[in-house]
């Protein structure tokens, strides 16, 4: 019988340790449970485990973010699966999966990724890197998180950022050395994926791992707080690309965002605070 580790997060989302002992039924194997922020040493992991011996990876996009910069550099043999019992699963979800379905190979899609530089740092990321009330939304879901919420409902902080809670920004944009300047930036995400932030189809265009290389940078801007608030639900299908005075999707191999004031950004749901620019590759 093959032997896989389950490698799961408990704080991916909030059921997870009920529903990864679905797992015993979908998989036909000897499965051993690891939590994966005790892993200290991932090189020293993975070497110890056998060729024929396989992973799976339990919970969300920012758990995919954390093992694959985690992981960075080290070559694994074996076969790397993925379960997503996350709050979001974008990425299951630019996949064409839903939550808890069977595990899939994933190893395809962790290796050759774009990068994003922030604060000095170099960071791989899977899906995008939200920069506006996307990563506003992620700051204030951490506080809630931290102050005992089981639950975060990050629709009903975007809307009431879009009504009081988060001023949109001036911005500087520079695409393959194109530069652009923009007014009331809401959202300036780059992505590497079509869908982010729990189901918002930000890019619908976006093919992940395609052969041109190229992302897209999405900007939303421009628009006043009641005008904005009535459009932006539409990033949900995709729909809100339409309005081209306000949306505007620019691809390329390098993009620069900088905004006149700190804000939040997040990377796959990271939160990194403060931030007036960033970086990606790809």
């Amino acid at each position: 019988m093959k032997k896989g580790y389950v490698l799961y997060n408990t704080k991916a989302g909030n059921n997870v340790i009920e529903e990864i002992k679905a797992l015993a039924t979908l998989t036909e194997a000897e499965l051993e449970y690891i939590e994966i922020n005790k892993i200290t040493n991932y090189k020293v992991f993975l070497s110890g485990l056998e060729e024929n011996e396989f992973i799976i990876i339990c919970g969300g996009d920012g758990t995919l973010n954390r093992f694959v910069n985690d992981t960075e550099a080290l070559d694994y043999k074996g076969e790397i699966l993925y379960f997503p019992v996350g709050t979001g699963n974008d990425f299951a979800l630019d996949l064409g999966k839903k939550k808890a379905c069977a595990p899939f190979s994933v190893k395809e899609y962790l290796t050759d990724l774009p990068t994003v530089e922030v604060k000095g740092k170099t960071y791989r990321f899977i899906n995008g890197v939200g920069y506006g009330i996307d990563g506003y939304c992620c700051e204030v879901g951490d506080k809630l998180k931290a102050e005992g919420a089981d639950k975060v409902n990050y629709t009903s902080i975007a809307i009431k950022g879009l009504l009081y809670g988060y001023k949109p920004t001036d911005a500087v944009v520079t695409v393959d050395g194109v530069t652009k300047k923009y007014k009331k930036v809401w959202i300036a995400p780059t992505m590497h994926g079509r869908f982010y932030g729990g189901g918002m189809n930000a890019a619908p265009e976006q093919k992940r791992n395609n052969s041109d290389k190229l992302l897209s940078l999405v900007m939303f801007h421009g628009s006043g707080k009641l005008r904005t608030l009535i459009v932006f639900p539409s990033i949900f299908k995709g729909e809100h690309v339409k309005r081209t005075k306000m949306v505007e999707v620019i691809t390329g191999h390098e993009i620069t965002v900088e905004f006149t004031s700190p804000r939040a950004l997040q990377i796959d749901g990271e939160t990194i605070l403060g931030v007036q620019k960033y970086t990606a590759r790809y």
